[in-house]
C-alpha cells in the first residue's frame, strides 16, 4: 500500500501516523473542525476536514470519510479504535469501493460484532460462556424468564455494545422492570440498535483479554493476556501484563482457546478476545474487538512486537513472520489511561485548554498522547488524552516507574484523573495483585483521592 488514510483522532492517529512513517507509507489524515490545530493533522502528510465538530458529521460520516479518501488518492483505511473501526457497513463500503480496509473482512465485523450471537456461536462451538440468554431477547417477558432460570444478580447488556456503554446490573425483578426499558433506549442511542441481551453477573471477577494476529493465509498466534480488572463505569483505566491471576498453564489454555475464536470466524488482522475469569481461574468468553486495542502498547513492550505495523502488513496480503513458538515473554508491563476529568465529581469531562504540561520520560516509560501546551481539549469526544505506559523487569518495577511518571505528570487548565491512577499504584491491595472488576468501588479511590 502506498498512502493510508486514518479515520480516527487523538492519540491512536497520531500512532499510526507514525508506524506508517516508519514504514515510509504516505498519510492522510481527516479532522473536524474542532480538530484543526490537532496534532495528527500536523503529523500526517496531508489533512482534510470532513465536517463539524460533531462526530456524526464527521467521524462517524462515512460517506465524507470515502469522499476524502478519493480526493487524496488514499488505497488503504486504517479506522484505529473508537468511531467506525467496528462498523461492518463502513468495512464493505471500503470493500466495494476497492479501499482496503485495515482491519478484519466486514462479514467477520458482523458475526463478532453483534455480542449475542457471537456469544450463542461460541456457546456451540464448546467454548465456554456466561450463562444468560440465548441470543438477544425481544421483550420483557422474555427477559424475565431468562433470569428466573439463571438467577439474579444478572447484567442486560447492549447486544451492538463496546467502551462500557449500554450495561445495567440488575439484582432483582423489580429492577429489572426498571431498567430494561432504560437499557433499550440507551442502546438504541448509542448505537443504532436496541437489542440487549442477558448474561449472569459474575461477582468480583477479572476481566483478562488475549491479544492475537491472523493473517490472510491461515496462521493465527496469540501475544498473551492483559488483565484489564481496573474499571470505573464498566471503563478500563489502568491495565497490565501478564496478569497475577494467569500462570501459564492458564495463558497457553486461554491463548489456545483464542486462536480457536479467530480460526472458527474466519478472522484476520489484529484483534482481541475478552473473558471474564473467576476466582477458581474458569474463564468465559464475552466477545471479540474487531480492532486494534487502546491498551495495545503494553503487549508491545513486553513481546517487543510492533502490533500496528503487523496489523497494516497483513491487510497487506503479507504472512505472519512468526510461529506461536517465536513469541516470548519479558518483563512486566502497565498502562494508565489520563482522561480530562475529575474523579471527585463522578468523572464529570474537563474539557478546556492546557495551559502548562509536562509529561514524564526516562527509562522504561513510553508516552502515547496527541496533547501539547496550549492545545485546546474539545468537549465532543472521548475524555481520554494521553496513555502512560512503563516496563519493568518484574511487576514491582513497573509499579515504582509508573508511581514516579504520575508524579512527575502535569497537565494545568484542566482536570485530570491523574492523582487517581496514583492512588491506585500507591494501594496495598493493588500492589498485592489483589484486584477485580469491583475494585475502584470496593477500595472508595475516588473518595479518597485528594
Amino acid at each position: 500500500m502506498n498512502k493510508i488514510l486514518i479515520a480516527n483522532r487523538g492519540e491512536i492517529a497520531v500512532r499510526i501516523i507514525r508506524a506508517c512513517r516508519e514504514m515510509n507509507i504516505k498519510t492522510v489524515a481527516v479532522y473536524s473542525e474542532a480538530d484543526r490545530d490537532a496534532l495528527h493533522t500536523k503529523l500526517a502528510d496531508e489533512a482534510i476536514c470532513i465536517g463539524p465538530a460533531n462526530p456524526k458529521q464527521s467521524y462517524l460520516n462515512i460517506k465524507n470519510i470515502i469522499e476524502a479518501a478519493n480526493i487524496t488518492k488514499a488505497d488503504s483505511i486504517h479506522p484505529g479504535f473508537g468511531f467506525l473501526s467496528e462498523n461492518a457497513q463502513f468495512a464493505k463500503i471500503c470493500e466495494e469501493s476497492h479501499i482496503r480496509f485495515i482491519g478484519p473482512k466486514s462479514t467477520v465485523i458482523d458475526l463478532l460484532g453483534n455480542k449475542a450471537h457471537s456469544k450463542d456461536l461460541m456457546k456451540k462451538e464448546g467454548i465456554p460462556v456466561i450463562p444468560g440468554s440465548d441470543g438477544s431477547v425481544s421483550n420483557l417477558k422474555e427477559a424475565i424468564l431468562v433470569c428466573e432460570k439463571i438467577g439474579y444478580p444478572v447484567l442486560l447488556k447492549a447486544s451492538a455494545g463496546g467502551g462500557g456503554r449500554g450495561i445495567r446490573l440488575v439484582r432483582s425483578f423489580e429492577e429489572l422492570e426498571t431498567y430494561y426499558p432504560i437499557v433499550k433506549q440507551e442502546a438504541k442511542n448509542a448505537f443504532g440498535d436496541d437489542e440487549i441481551y442477558i448474561e449472569k453477573f459474575l461477582e468480583n471477577p477479572r476481566h483478562v483479554e488475549i491479544q492475537i494476529l491472523a493473517d490472510e493465509h491461515g496462521n493465527v498466534i496469540h501475544f498473551g493476556e492483559r488483565d484489564c480488572s481496573i474499571q470505573r463505569n464498566h471503563q478500563k483505566i489502568i491495565e497490565e501484563t501478564p496478569s497475577t491471576i494467569v500462570d501459564e498453564k492458564l495463558r497457553n489454555k486461554m491463548g489456545a482457546t483464542s486462536v480457536k475464536v479467530a480460526k472458527l470466524t474466519g478472522y484476520t488482522s489484529c484483534g482481541t478476545v475478552e473473558y471474564l475469569v473467576d476466582k477458581n481461574k474458569n474463564f468465559y468468553f464475552m466477545e471479540m474487538n474487531t480492532r486494534i486495542q487502546v491498551e495495545h502498547p503494553i503487549t508491545e513492550m513486553r513481546t517487543g512486537i510492533d502490533l500496528v505495523k503487523e496489523q497494516i502488513r497483513i491487510a497487506g496480503g503479507e504472512p505472519l513472520r512468526w510461529k506461536q513458538k517465536d513469541i516470548t515473554f519479558r518483563g512486566h508491563a502497565i498502562e494508565c489511561r489520563i482522561n480530562a476529568e475529575n474523579p471527585k465529581k463522578h468523572f464529570m469531562p474537563s474539557p478546556g485548554r492546557i495551559q502548562e504540561m509536562n509529561l514524564p520520560g526516562g527509562n522504561g516509560v513510553r508516552i502515547d498522547t496527541a496533547i501539547y501546551n496550549g492545545y485546546r481539549i474539545p468537549p465532543q469526544y472521548d475524555s481520554m488524552i494521553a496513555k502512560i505506559i512503563t516496563y519493568g523487569s518484574n511487576r514491582n518495577e513497573a509499579i515504582s516507574k509508573m508511581r514516579r511518571a504520575l508524579e512527575e505528570t502535569v497537565i494545568d487548565g484542566i482536570d485530570t484523573n491523574v492523582d487517581f491512577l496514583l492512588e491506585i499504584m500507591r494501594n496495598p491491595n493493588y500492589i498485592r495483585g489483589n484486584v477485580d472488576t469491583s475494585f475502584i468501588e470496593k477500595e472508595k479511590i475516588s473518595d479518597d483521592c485528594r
